[in-house]
């Protein structure tokens, strides 16, 4: 039995979790429950790696793709065919940290289609928000990121409340082979039991980084839900408890003054994953999302001066100062281009 944190209720539910080998191999086995012809629902705004999986591969096998800007319901329920059977939604969303309402997204589904919705909850962890109870049909957390938090296992997590989809993935689980190992399994165990903790000071550090930043003169704009001045920012605080240490930036500059702000970071580390216990930045429109084409990057705003934080459990202040030498060194260099 889970209880539920999200400010709208405090509700109870029974859930069954499968762990996988990795993030990714959640997303095989959730893609093997389909047939070709079948219509997939996708968040326009994904993780790389789960764009890449469904347009260069999935689609080769018959199933069709509809990338959608969830945040807006009306856009979701317009895209829902005779065909759909999966809505997959990222919330927040990656890179971009859109917010996209889960209850509504799940009651149109539900009352249009036999579709199944997921939600992927990697960027929030279950300690923040918790999908199934706002009527969620599975979700999805990379156990790699926060769950985890040591950066040192590669595993994926799904759980459900529905009986007939727990066993479908349970039987594709053991088909498939996309199993982690015991070790792993130990290792993430270990990392659960300090997730409260963790997630704590993620959220008091991201917070205190992210309003940094937004006063910041070589910086045009910070994303975080956090933010009132962020669209989903009162569908964020109802359907969550708190935030995670991630965010995305805007530099008043172009790619020179990004790779130089990224060249000049000594704590921050230069790293494509997240959630764990040391700061990471990255530039996802040359790492996680090289693989989406340029015109739907530009579409979704994944500019040359998008960067990405994942802020860590290092000392606050010296994080902040790491940031803002390694903006005031990248600008510098590169003043006149």
């Amino acid at each position: 039995m889970h209880l539920c944190r999200c400010r709208r209720s405090r509700c109870t539910l029974t859930s069954s979790a499968l762990a996988f080998a990795s993030g990714l191999a959640t997303t095989v086995v959730v893609i093997n429950t389909l047939k070709a012809g079948d219509h997939v629902i996708c968040m326009h705004d994904v993780y790389g790696g789960t764009n890449r999986y469904f347009q260069k591969v999935v689609q080769n096998f018959g199933v069709e793709i509809s990338f959608v800007d969830c945040t807006n319901v009306e856009n979701l329920k317009a895209a829902i065919r005779p065909t759909t059977k999966l809505v997959w939604v990222e919330t927040p969303s990656n890179p971009m940290m859109e917010v996209t309402d889960i209850e509504a997204c799940a009651s149109a589904i539900h009352s249009a289609s036999s579709a199944f919705m997921v939600v992927d909850n990697t960027f929030m962890s279950p300690y923040f928000q918790r999908p199934l109870a706002l009527g969620a049909d599975v979700c999805m957390n990379s156990a790699t990121k926060y769950i985890n938090g040591h950066s040192d296992v590669v595993m994926g997590l799904l759980s459900t409340n529905r009986k007939d989809l727990y066993d479908r993935l349970k039987f594709l689980q053991n088909a498939l082979g996309c199993v982690p190992s015991p070790f792993d399994c130990f290792l993430c165990n270990r990392g659960l039991k300090t997730l409260p903790l963790r997630m704590k000071q993620h959220q008091a550090s991201g917070l205190a980084v992210a309003k940094f930043l937004s006063t910041h003169r070589h910086v045009q704009k910070v994303l975080h839900p956090a933010f009132e001045d962020h669209p989903q920012y009162e569908i964020s605080a109802r359907q969550t408890s708190g935030s995670s240490g991630m965010l995305s930036l805007y530099l008043k500059g172009g790619l020179k003054q990004a790779n130089a702000f990224l060249s000049n970071l000594k704590i921050f580390t230069l790293a494509e994953s997240l959630g764990g216990y040391e700061s990471l930045a990255e530039h996802p429109a040359i790492m996680t999302h090289a693989s989406v084409p340029e015109a739907e990057r530009e579409a979704l705003g994944i500019t040359d001066s998008l960067v990405r934080l994942s802020v860590g459990l290092e000392d606050e202040a010296d994080l902040i100062a790491d940031l803002d030498n390694a903006l005031n060194v990248a600008f510098s260099e590169n003043k006149d281009q």
